[in-house]
Formats: structure tokens, C-alpha cells, sequence
């Protein structure tokens, strides 16, 4: 997904859909990346910490697909089942660092 639509904005001549679409691919990467990195983790919380960071990532990936939607770089027909998978997602690694944490928040 984030691969894709970074592809799609860089095909057009709008410089910030450019800088934007670059910002998202980052974050939405850094989500997996990360969310892997935490199946390899050394201790509970170590998971926790980079489910934390995944979370984050995946809030700032939300984030700019709000943003290009606003902007309008991209028909809201494209990107509003994007949002609706980011927001998706944000709530599950958030189920998670809650779980893990035991059910408390910082």
C-alpha cells in the first residue's frame, strides 16, 4: 500500500505530494519494520518498546494520508479506505502495547 501510493504521487508534478508521499512511506514502513523487530525482541519490555514505536509510526502514517486527503492530492475515493486501514491499524498495536502492558497505559 504505502509503496504504491508513494509511486502515485511521485508521478505528479505537485512538489508536496512529493514531500508528503515521502514522510508516509517512512512512517507506514517503519510500521512492519518494527512490529518485526518486536517478534525478535530480547525481553517484554523490549517488545513493548517497539510495538510502542510501531504505534507511533503507524499514527504518523494516519496522520499524512489525513493530510494529502485535506490537501486534496488525491481523489478521497482513493485514499479513504487507506485511512480507514491505517486507523484500523493504529487500534490494533495499540490492543497490543495494552496487553502487553498488562492492560495499563503510561
Amino acid at each position: 500500500m504505502a509503496v504504491r501510493l508513494h509511486q502515485e504521487l511521485q508521478v505528479g508534478k505537485d512538489r508536496a505530494g512529493w514531500i508528503i508521499g515521502g514522510q508516509f512511506m517512512r512512517a507506514a514502513t517503519s510500521v512492519g519494520a518494527n512490529m518485526e523487530e518486536a517478534q525478535a525482541s530480547e525481553s517484554r519490555n523490549d517488545f513493548i518498546h517497539k510495538c510502542g514505536v510501531s504505534c507511533k509510526e503507524a499514527r504518523e502514517s494516519l496522520f499524512w494520508l489525513k493530510l494529502m486527503s485535506r490537501a486534496g492530492l488525491l481523489p478521497p475515493a482513493r485514499l479513504a479506505p487507506l485511512i480507514q486501514e491505517a486507523d484500523e491499524i493504529v487500534s490494533v498495536v495499540t490492543a497490543i502495547v495494552l496487553s502487553a502492558k498488562g492492560g495499563r497505559r503510561r
